[in-house]
């Protein structure tokens, strides 16, 4: 009977408008939704109520734009390309198309499309995209409309390596999506994504205007005129930055030409907000009704640091402050695809235990569980075992002497969608391949953090990279309401046939 209601519940929610899973949209109530895309064929995974799907929200979004309309994407493959051999679909049936749910992606495209012939005034904003198509639709969307602009932004110009990597629309400077989903057809029914919605948050939209205003001014500007390469002190690395940077000398740097930025003249390095910017306004979840009387706090973060601004803090910060959010003997929850103590592609390597420290800082000092559960697909990164491993030994430094008084404790495990092993194209070389699903799918893709008392939903893996060179954007609340909904949707995961632990590394 809980299935069959289950499935009642998504097929109303796949043929009525979206305005019906929207009930009481006409309140100007900020209200917030978490939403999830969950591959197909995964039959033993608990669904959690009251959770709305990526391709239902961005389609509702672009659909119901009036005036405005913002996206910042890393890449866009919304239309599927069974027929083209260089793409990671070839190969696949009209009949498999449907089932992998590709016609997602194609809705939210027209949905974009009816936007432009509205007349809404679109910016798109994204990194140089991925093969095979990189920026084809975006600049198909823009061809020939004067209210619809596309700009691609290299952020490798300004910082040396790094891609726009956020995942966020704005519309009508009111209704927000942030979250993991490419702006991609497999990401909405084929690799597990997990974002929030905000519906009528003028106050926390136009905030994200103003990133987005500065990523667009970059996208305009001479990176040469604008970036120095510098001793880092604080990563003991010779890269490039911004030369507004925190990371050089303040007296030796130039204005930034961002209309909004922070100016913090007394550090050199990573800028540590004592008391970062918060929204204090009220937050509903209609997904998961909490009733409060208590006005609960929310805010944004972002990455990198040269993006800061109106004392918002940058995203590692945003991060840590979750993680050490937790209560005496709790739980913290950390969902990540990529997890690795250092850089991934910088020329020299730098070294990143920020997170892993603070982990151990909670198990230590406030003897608290920590839960990590990491992707584990056919493009993990190598090294991530080790990195994993090593953290684990926490476990080890906490038990090492009975006068530690120590009882908390880290718990690792791997998520792996079934069939990761089997992606890419159906055909290669007129040959069947075997694979069972397109390539780059099948993978756990959610980057949140959720302690006892603080949700952080993000679009950074927890990789160096992400949060110094690369652009990415966090929201966060401390609304009961959110917070236990993300813990239920974890564990969800993480008591489910698809997560198995990482084995801690044995003694010599």
């Amino acid at each position: 009977m809980k299935w069959l209601n289950l499935l009642v519940f998504f097929v109303v929610l796949s043929v009525n408008p979206p305005a019906e899973v929207f009930a009481g949209a006409s309140s100007a109530t900020c209200k917030a939704w978490l939403v999830q895309s969950i591959p197909t064929d995964m039959p033993l995974l608990h669904r959690v109520s009251g959770v709305l799907s990526s391709g239902e929200v961005l389609r509702w979004i672009a659909g119901n734009a009036t005036r405005r309309l913002d996206v910042i994407a890393q890449y866009w493959q919304l239309l599927a390309q069974p027929g083209n051999p260089k793409s990671g679909d070839y190969g696949f049936s009209a009949a498999d198309m449907e089932r992998f749910g590709a016609g997602e992606g194609a809705a939210v495209y027209k949905a974009l499309e009816e936007a432009a012939k509205r007349m809404v005034n679109i910016r798109l904003l994204q990194h140089s995209g991925v093969y095979p198509d990189y920026t084809q639709e975006p600049s198909d969307l823009a061809s020939g409309k004067p209210n619809v602009h596309n700009v691609t932004l290299l952020l490798s110009k300004w910082w040396g390596s790094g891609i726009v990597h956020a995942k966020v629309w704005i519309s009508d400077s009111n209704n927000i999506y942030i979250g993991s989903a490419n702006n991609d057809w497999k990401s909405l029914t084929q690799v597990k994504e997990l974002g929030i919605y905000l519906e009528h948050c003028p106050i926390i939209a136009k905030k994200l205007e103003v990133y987005f205003d500065n990523l667009w001014t970059l996208s305009s500007l001479n990176s040469t005129a604008y970036t120095r390469t510098v001793w880092d002190k604080i990563w003991q690395t010779s890269r490039m930055v911004p030369c507004w940077s925190y990371f050089i000398p303040y007296k030796q740097r130039c204005r930034s030409p961002l209309g909004h930025y922070v100016e913090i003249p007394h550090v050199e390095g990573y800028p540590i907000i004592s008391d970062p910017y918060r929204f204090h306004i009220p937050l509903v979840t209609p997904g998961y009704n909490v009733s409060s009387s208590v006005q609960h706090t929310s805010y944004l973060s972002f990455a990198p640091p040269e993006l800061l601004f109106d004392e918002f803090q940058a995203d590692e910060q945003a991060w840590l402050e979750t993680i050490k959010s937790v209560r005496y003997g709790g739980i913290v929850r950390i969902n990540t695809m990529d997890w690795l103590g250092q850089s991934k592609y910088t020329k020299q390597t730098v070294y990143w235990s920020s997170l892993s420290s603070a982990i151990s800082e909670v198990v230590f000092s406030k003897n608290a569980t920590v839960n990590v559960l990491v992707a584990y697909w056919t493009h993990s990164i190598k090294g991530t075992e080790k990195y994993l491993k090593s953290l684990l030994y926490s476990n080890v430094l906490c038990r090492s002497s009975k006068n530690n008084n120590c009882h908390g404790k880290v718990i690792i495990k791997y998520y792996k969608v079934p069939g990761y092993n089997k992606t890419g194209a159906a055909l290669a070389n007129g040959m069947a391949t075997g694979n069972l699903y397109p390539a780059y799918t099948r993978v756990n893709h959610g980057k949140y953090a959720v302690s006892d008392v603080r949700a952080h939903i993000g679009t950074s893996n927890l990789v160096w990279d992400y949060f110094y060179t690369t652009a990415g954007v966090s929201f966060g609340t401390y609304h009961p309401g959110v917070v236990a909904q993300l813990q239920e949707i974890f564990d969800a995961d993480w008591n489910s046939p698809y997560a198995s632990l990482v084995q801690p590394l044995q003694a010599a």
